[in-house]
């Protein structure tokens, strides 16, 4: 398969690398160590069910689904750049 200027592999390489970081953003956003009683984002009350069921739990369930909305949009763009532009 001709691949132009990259060298053999760079392709598999590149899938690699984005399933690498894929992975270590997962393990990133488990949480750790003991729940907290408040939110650290607003202070709010975080309940004994929430706490119970996500252990290392820092922000309550509002706080939560912000910061995740907010990473969603953020993993809308490659970092990486085109594939193109990267092989070339």
């Amino acid at each position: 398969m001709a691949t132009g200027w990259a060298g053999d592999g760079a392709v598999q390489d590149q899938i690699d690398a984005t399933i690498q970081d894929a992975v270590e953003q997962a393990r990133q956003r488990l949480p750790r160590g003991e729940s907290l009683s408040h939110c650290e984002a607003c202070g709010a009350q975080i309940p004994p069910a929430r706490r119970k069921a996500v252990p290392g739990v820092r922000l309550c369930v509002a706080c939560q689904s912000a910061r995740d909305d907010a990473e969603r949009t953020a993993a809308l763009f490659n970092r990486r750049g085109s594939k193109d532009s990267q092989l070339r």
